[in-house]
């Protein structure tokens, strides 16, 4: 938590000081899920970090692994401990920018596409994620769904369980941000 708190200072700084405007969350809301022949797998966590520049469209996303909370505590130490290995690689990442430049002075929704870099286990994939972001009485928020193949990140799933896990995961993500002061 405090490496990315000083990543997130560092960005207020800099863009402070070319008069770019800059919003912040906090407590991103991301929930995974897997359907599976034997079992789903879902969990949750709200300590997700991010940073929306509304004037170059930049978006950066944080989340720790071990944030992420699952009904079941097994299901929580297997996904730690052998999966996302996240001792070893204990955060998930996006940097990335988004194409429109929605209105932020007028309420509304606005799709939006973004497009960059999702970094999970330490393996880097170029992503175009749809979503849309909202303006409500000058709170914004985004909101985005997309799926992630655990291939795709050299997430190996033994084939002893591999009726109990999807090959691929559904990412949900919500995020309110506050202007940067």
């Amino acid at each position: 938590m405090k490496h990315i708190s000083i990543i997130l200072l560092a960005a207020l700084l800099s863009v402070k000081a070319t008069g770019q405007t800059l919003y912040a969350c906090k407590n991103a809301q991301i929930s995974l899920f897997s359907t599976a022949p034997i079992e789903d797998i879902a969990a949750k966590t709200s300590a997700g970090n991010s940073v929306y520049n509304a004037t170059s469209g930049d978006l950066v996303f944080s989340v720790a692994i071990n944030t992420f909370k699952f009904p079941k505590s097994l299901m929580q130490e297997h996904f730690n401990s052998d999966y996302l290995e996240s001792d070893k690689y204990p955060r998930a990442t996006f940097k990335g920018k988004i194409k429109e430049q929605p209105d932020l002075t007028k309420d509304g929704t606005y799709p939006i596409t973004i497009v960059g870099e999702l970094d999970v286990h330490n393996v880097k994939q170029n992503r175009t994620i749809p979503g849309n972001l909202t303006v409500n009485n000058g709170v914004i928020s985004m909101t985005a769904e997309f799926m992630v193949k655990c291939v795709d990140h050299h997430i190996d799933i033994p084939k002893l369980v591999f009726h109990n896990i999807a090959e691929s995961i559904k990412m949900n993500v919500n995020a309110t941000y506050t202007a940067a002061k």
